[in-house]
This record gives structure tokens, sequence and C-alpha cells, in this order.
């Protein structure tokens, strides 16, 4: 897919946005990637040459990161992504059920669309949400404690047009071009809306209030954060 000159122009002042939030105009890298996603779907030949023109950086520097991350996709995926955990807790709870089922179930492969193009499948390694597993989610919005069969009704609703809502988080979802736009640090009217804890959550804040446990509590959380400190020292301060 080639930029067109209606897209450079739409994008460019937006990129000049982003530079601008930072002191290297390099750092801006990562969110201008997602801002090209959010104009094609995917990053293509020319949308690494378009971030390497706005930044002076190669295009093989922009490669080189664009190949790294999993989040930027180098080919057309579905309207809806859907990302299933497989690491080790949502594996056994069963996340990987859950992955071979929808391939099948939808004749597809990894971030290969089904043919109307609503709807694409990946395994993702972790989406923080143990206490939910087995946790998947669509253009990043959590849909959590699935089955194999509730994963099946779900991408049946995305294909269908249905009313989808997550079940934390966003009170409704969005496509995986607008999902690239937020990403790319323009927000959409969402940030404060829907619930963002649930039950699983919350029982442990309860426990440790009425424990009158805080962070700095106990020997293994000193040496938790000595292991912190060094580790930010090593990356120059970064967590």
């Amino acid at each position: 897919m080639a930029l067109s000159e209606q897209a450079r122009a739409r994008l460019a002042p937006r990129a000049a946005e982003i530079i601008g939030r930072y002191p290297k105009a390099r750092s801006a890298l990562l969110p201008l990637l997602h801002l090209v996603q959010s104009e094609e779907g995917y990053v293509s030949e020319d949308g690494i040459a378009f971030c390497a023109e706005q930044l002076g950086l190669t295009e093989a520097d922009v490669t080189g990161v664009v190949s790294f991350y999993t989040m930027y996709k180098r080919k057309p995926i579905g309207e809806y992504h859907v990302g299933v955990c497989t690491n080790t807790l949502c594996a056994i709870m069963g996340g990987d059920a859950i992955f071979a089922d929808l391939k099948e179930y939808l004749g597809v492969d990894v971030d290969e669309p089904t043919p109307d193009g609503k709807v694409s499948v990946e395994h993702v390694e972790c989406n923080a949400a143990c206490d939910y597993a087995p946790v998947v989610m669509v253009n990043w919005e959590f849909f959590d404690n699935l089955t194999p069969a509730k994963a099946r009704d779900l991408v049946d609703g995305l294909r269908s047009g249905a009313d989808v809502t997550p079940s934390r988080g966003a009170p409704r979802l969005v496509t995986w071009k607008q999902a690239a736009e937020i990403l790319a640090g323009f927000p959409d009217d969402q940030a404060a809306g829907g619930h963002t804890a649930g039950e699983p959550t919350l029982a442990g804040l309860r426990i440790a209030r009425a424990q009158g446990w805080t962070p700095g509590d106990g020997a293994a959380s000193d040496a938790g954060n000595g292991q912190a400190g060094a580790g930010q020292a090593r990356h120059g301060g970064a967590a």
C-alpha cells in the first residue's frame, strides 16, 4: 500500500505534534509508527519511509523497530484483532485451547484476516490480567474469563456487527485503526468510562487494607525495591 499525497498531508501535522512532545525527535518513533498504522492499518514500506523522513532516521533504523515490536503489523489484519493470552496461567486455564479453537473455527493463521476482513487472531504472552484468566483482548480491550465457546460467540458478534462490550475498561470497542490512533497519543472520549477494576482485583486490595499492609512492608518488598533500583540504573533510570 502506498501512502497517497492526501494521506501524507493528513499525517504531517499530527506527526509534527507528536515529535514536539519529546526533547529528542527519535523518541517519537513508537507513537509515530502507531500514527502510520492508524492510516494504513499496518506499517507499509511507505509508512516506514514517512517515519524515517519525519525523524531524520534511516529506513533501516525504523525497520529494526517495526520488526521488534509485535504491536506493529507488516501486512493488513482484521478490523478487530483478537489477542489470546497463552502465558502460563491463562494457558493452563484454557488460553491454549481458545487460541487453537479460534484459528480452526475462523479458518485463519496468526495475523491472517477472515475473508470479510473483520477478525484476525494472534497469541500474546501476557495481558497483565491473571486474576481473570483466561483473558482475550480485542484491539487491546479486555474480555475476561473466556472459554472456547464464549470466544466463538465473541468473534461471531464482531463479524456480524453486534454491539460487543468489553468486560472492563472502555465502554465500547474501537476499530484497529482507531486503537492505533489512540496509541499514537490522540485519545478518544472513553478514558473515564467503563469499569477498570473488577471483583478479583478489588478483593486483594480489601485484604491488604484490612491487614494494614503498605507497599513498603517486609523484607521481600525491600529486596524487590533494591532490584528495581539496579534495573533502573542499568537502563539509564528508565523503569
